[in-house]
């Protein structure tokens, strides 16, 4: 009688459920809001690995027009290209006088020379919406006070900024694009790149380099904050 009653009332009730019906119903929820999560995230490993190999690809082709201009200057000059992106001056006697901010005539010759044309291949149209920053990094030895080290840095690189906008032949367009961009940046000894537990570790550390940021990182972020906002 009681089973009996138990059918008459599950069959007069449209809405009861066994539990077994209802963990499949959940269950095909969680596959399905499972499978929309898995699509998303592909779709961002998707962009993000498409912006990643742009990004490689305008390094690589940047680098290859640096080396093809300098090619025939870098030895003379004693300066290096990399990957990085990186223009390293690294002839510390040639730069500036030991303590002193105030640009070498040779330096000065050198950066006529070379700052043109370094402005001139970065800015060619398909690289120059993809620099963020045209970077004047200087670096010192470890030899005295931090701090003195990070204001004698800084000096020297708005020295060099100074006298690349100042003196070296740009037309009124191209040197906007430049003031927008390019920036001075003192870093005392906090990044060597030898040991300056010797003689020549320091002198190599005592260097000027031009650097470029490309706004891979900026669109990367964009579109972190994009998906964050769905």
């Amino acid at each position: 009688m009681n089973r009996l009653k138990q059918i008459t009332e599950e069959t007069e009730n449209p809405f009861a459920l066994s539990i077994g019906d209802l963990m499949a119903a959940l269950l095909l929820i969680f596959v399905l809001l499972l499978a929309s999560t898995l699509l998303k995230l592909q779709d961002e490993f998707e962009t993000k690995s498409q912006v990643a190999e742009r990004y490689i690809a305008i390094k690589e082709d940047i680098y290859k027009e640096l080396m093809i201009e300098f090619k025939e200057d870098l030895v003379k000059w004693n300066a290096t290209i990399d990957s990085s992106l990186t223009i390293r001056f690294q002839e510390p006697d040639v730069l500036f006088e030991k303590n002193k901010f105030d640009l070498k005539n040779a330096f000065k010759v050198i950066l006529k020379d070379f700052f043109p044309r370094y402005i001139k291949v970065i800015s060619k149209h398909e690289f120059k919406d993809n620099i963020e920053e045209i970077r004047i990094e200087g670096h010192t030895d470890n030899v005295g006070n931090y701090y003195h080290n990070m204001e004698l840095s800084q000096n020297r690189t708005r020295s060099v900024l100074t006298y690349v906008l100042n003196n070296t032949e740009l037309n009124p367009q191209t040197k906007q694009w430049v003031k927008d961009n390019l920036t001075a940046n003192g870093l005392s000894f906090s990044k060597p790149i030898s040991d300056n537990s010797t003689e020549e570790g320091r002198y190599r550390n005592r260097r000027v380099e031009f650097r470029i940021r490309t706004n891979a990182e900026k669109q990367i972020d964009e579109i972190l904050r994009y998906n964050s906002n769905e």
